[in-house]
């Protein structure tokens, strides 16, 4: 494909996925992702005298001044603001797909779904990606246009190598997002979480922030097919092993090891207070994120009292 045919099918790729974010996920989170600062708003407040040196002659109110005799501003009401960084994991095992999709455009999928849903006066969507012991840093932004160039970049991103990097360390970029960007607000961490270690650090994130891991699925990792002799490759490494599937006991074996690694993930996910959104290749990820994002409100609502609010 030529550059300008690859160019036009990103543009189309992101067209799409707008549009699909938009018709199918704006009714169900409008309105319900929220920040945990205050920042300056537009919506006019209840006015108060004048302070000198502080207040803006701007927006001073001359009917209230007139009224009182005294000098009176109209300060606006505060917006909420939301700061959000997704981590991307993009690993070579992030590169595999047999179905719909690859991980990768699930992984780009949520940041865009995330991106057009916290689309509010005030609120910024940041992204690290992370590969091999590198974290690469795209600048937090407002605004859908600036959230389209985010995409762009991450669509544009190369593939990994197998064998080319070393295995991508998810514990060290999430400890780097805690670190670097400390200020509250929403943690989206999308992975497929075969590495190890990222237990703790996942659990530090979520001392401080609202944090959202989405776990990305591959049918064919979770079980393998009854196809004969079937040559195997390592993602990350490249290293190849046949393996003779018409084998019951095999292909059983390989079932039971994964839905235990599935487990222990998923309990360690609960275990550090965060969130857990699983994605598949082979499912509509959109309908995925709608049943989640309604289960998360209903539990909200319950959990809330009346009057306060909270990220969401």
């Amino acid at each position: 494909m030529t550059g300008p045919d690859l160019l036009a099918g990103r543009e189309r790729a992101l067209r799409s996925l707008e549009l699909s974010v938009k018709r199918k996920l704006e009714g169900f989170l409008h309105g319900e992702i929220t920040g945990l600062r205050s920042g300056p708003g537009s919506e006019p407040n209840e006015a108060r005298p004048y302070q000198a040196g502080q207040d803006d002659v701007r927006r001073m109110d001359w009917n209230v001044t007139a009224r009182s005799l005294e000098p009176h501003v109209r300060a606006p009401l505060a917006e909420r603001e939301l700061e959000t960084w997704a981590l991307v994991d993009a690993s070579a095992s992030m590169d595999f797909g047999t179905a719909l999709s690859e991980k990768r455009d699930l992984a780009v999928a949520i940041v865009g779904a995330v991106g057009l849903l916290a689309d509010r006066p005030g609120n910024r969507l940041g992204v690290r990606v992370a590969l091999g012991n590198e974290v690469r840093r795209i600048p937090d932004v407002g605004g859908v246009a600036a959230m389209r160039r985010t995409l762009r970049t991450l669509l544009s991103l190369p593939r990994a190598t197998p064998g080319e990097h070393p295995q991508t360390d998810l514990a060290h970029a999430i400890t780097r997002l805690n670190r670097e960007h400390p200020r509250p607000g929403l943690r989206v961490v999308v992975s497929d979480f075969h590495t190890e270690g990222w237990e703790i650090p996942l659990r530090r994130l979520t001392a401080r922030h609202e944090v959202i891991a989405v776990e990305v699925l591959d049918p064919r990792e979770l079980e393998l097919p009854e196809v004969g002799l079937l040559t195997l490759v390592d993602p990350e490494t490249g290293r190849r092993r046949e393996v003779q599937t018409s084998k019951k006991r095999l292909r059983e074996r390989y079932a039971a090891a994964m839905a235990a690694h599935r487990e222990q993930t998923t309990q360690a996910i609960r275990a550090a207070g965060a969130a857990h959104l699983v994605l598949r290749t082979d499912t509509d990820w959109v309908r995925d994120v709608a049943a989640f994002a309604t289960a998360r409100r209903r539990a909200n609502t319950r959990r809330t009292p009346r009057g306060r609010t909270g990220v969401r």
